[in-house]
C-alpha cells in the first residue's frame, strides 16, 4: 500500500514538473511573438504570475475548488506520502496557465502590478469556482446534467476548465484596454507587428508541446489511471494541428508554430475518449479554427490579441469540450460515456462564467486603478518603462 502511494505521489510530481516547465513555454512564445522593447517584460510577468498564482491557490483556491486546506501539521500533511501536496501542486500549474494565457493578449500595454492583482483573483475565486464545479462535483452541476441529458460533463484535462477559461478570460481584458497604439489606423488601415524572434517563438512552441504529454497523460492523477491512448490521441490531435496551420496558414512560420498548441487545446477534455482518428479530425478542425479566427479578429473585428489566446484557448478549447460529445461517442469509435448535450451545456457555462468574471475583474481594475501603460511608455517599451532594461542592452566599447 505504502510503494502504491509513492509510486503515485511520485507520478503526479512528475507530472507538476512537466507542466511548471510549460510555463517557460509561455515565457518564450510571448518573447518571440511581441517587439523586442517589451521581451524582458514577458519574461517577468510570466513567472511572478505563477508565484502570485501559488499564493492564491494554496491560501484561498484549492479551498474553493476541493475544500481542503493546509493548515493542518506537516506530520498530517505528509500522510500517503503527501500525495495531496503533490496534487495541489499540480492541480496550481494548472490555476497557473489562466494568468499566462492572458498575458499574451494583453503583451505590450498593460500595466505591471494592476496584472498581479488580477492574477490573484482569478486563481483565487473565478478559476477554483469552476474547476471546483466540473472535477469536484461542487453545487451538483454535475449531478443535474447526468440526471437530465445521462451524462455529466467530461473536461478529462482541461480544453474548458483551463484553457476556455483563460482565453475568454482574457478577452474581456483585450477589449478593455483596446489595442495597442499604431496598430490600426484611423481608416481602417491594419500596420502589422511582426513577431520580434521567431526562434523563441518556436521555441516557446515546442516547450509547450512536449509539456502537454504531462498535462494530459498525468491527469489520470495515479499510476493506475495511465492510458496510452491519452497519449496518442494527444499526438494526433498535435500533428492535425500542425498540418491544419500549414495549409490555411500559407506555410506561415507563427501559424505553423500555434498550430500544435491548437490540436493539444482541443484534445484535452476528451483525449481518454476519442478513437485516435477522432483526434485527429480534431486537431485538424482546431487548426484551421485558429488560423481562420486569428486573421478575423485582428484584420476584420481590430480586436488586438497579440498572441491570439482568444482563437486559440478560447474558441480551440470550446471546440474541444463539444468535440468530446461528438468523437467520445461509441458509435463514432469513442469510449462512451458521454453526451452531446452535456457537453455543449458545460462548455457554454465555462464561457459565461469566464467572459463575465474577464469583464467585471478588468473593468473594475480598469476603473479604480487603471490597466494600461501611459502612451509615453508604451512608446518607450514596458521593459525601460516597467524594468529599467533592455532584453539586449547596448553597451559601450
Amino acid at each position: 500500500m505504502e510503494n502504491s502511494s509513492g509510486i503515485d505521489t511520485l507520478f503526479v510530481l512528475l507530472g507538476a514538473i512537466m507542466v511548471l516547465a510549460m510555463h517557460a513555454g509561455f515565457a518564450f512564445l510571448e518573447v518571440g511573438t511581441v517587439r523586442k522593447k517589451n521581451q524582458v517584460n514577458a519574461l517577468v510577468k510570466i513567472i511572478t504570475d505563477f508565484a502570485i498564482s501559488t499564493i492564491a491557490y494554496f491560501f484561498i483556491g484549492y479551498a474553493v475548488a476541493y475544500g481542503v486546506g493546509f493548515f493542518d501539521s506537516a506530520r498530517d500533511l505528509s500522510i500517503n506520502n503527501g500525495y495531496e501536496l503533490v496534487k495541489f501542486f499540480f492541480l496550481l500549474t494548472f490555476a497557473a496557465a489562466i494568468p499566462a494565457i492572458i498575458s499574451g493578449g494583453i503583451a505590450e500595454r498593460a500595466r505591471f502590478y494592476p496584472q498581479l492583482i488580477a492574477t490573484f483573483v482569478l486563481v483565487a475565486l473565478i478559476y477554483p469556482f469552476f474547476e471546483g464545479v466540473v472535477w469536484n462535483g461542487n453545487f451538483r452541476v454535475q449531478a443535474w446534467l447526468e440526471a437530465t441529458f445521462g451524462a455529466t460533463f467530461h473536461d478529462f484535462a482541461g480544453s474548458i476548465v483551463v484553457h476556455a477559461m483563460g482565453g475568454w478570460l482574457a478577452l474581456g481584458a483585450v477589449i478593455l484596454l483596446g489595442h495597442r497604439k499604431g496598430r490600426y489606423g484611423k481608416n481602417g488601415e491594419v500596420y502589422a507587428h511582426p513577431p520580434s524572434s521567431i526562434p523563441f517563438l518556436a521555441l516557446g512552441a515546442w516547450i509547450l508541446t512536449v509539456g502537454w504529454f504531462g498535462f494530459n497523460v498525468m491527469s489520470a492523477q495515479s499510476v493506475g489511471g495511465i492510458s496510452g491512448l491519452v497519449a496518442v490521441n494527444s499526438l494526433m490531435a498535435m500533428v492535425g494541428g500542425i498540418l491544419a496551420a500549414l495549409f490555411v496558414g500559407k506555410n506561415d512560420p507563427g501559424f505553423v508554430h500555434n498550430g500544435p498548441l491548437a490540436g493539444l487545446v482541443a484534445v484535452c477534455a476528451g483525449s481518454d475518449l476519442m478513437h485516435p482518428m477522432g483526434a485527429l479530425i480534431t486537431g485538424l478542425v482546431a487548426g484551421g479554427l485558429f488560423v481562420w479566427t486569428f486573421t478575423l479578429v485582428q484584420n476584420r473585428w481590430k480586436i488586438d490579441d497579440v498572441l491570439g489566446v482568444w482563437p486559440l484557448h478560447g474558441l480551440c478549447g470550446a471546440w474541444g469540450g463539444i468535440a468530446a460529445g461528438i468523437f467520445g461517442l461509441e458509435a463514432l469509435g469513442g469510449m462512451g460515456g458521454v453526451t452531446f448535450m452535456s457537453q455543449l451545456i458545460g462548455t457554454l457555462f465555462g464561457v459565461v462564467i469566464a467572459t463575465a468574471g474577464g469583464f467585471v475583474v478588468y473593468g473594475a481594475l480598469k476603473q479604480f486603478i487603471g490597466l494600461r501603460l501611459s502612451e509615453e511608455e508604451e512608446y518607450e517599451g514596458a521593459d525601460l518603462a516597467i524594468h529599467k532594461i533592455a532584453a539586449e542592452p547596448n553597451y559601450d566599447r
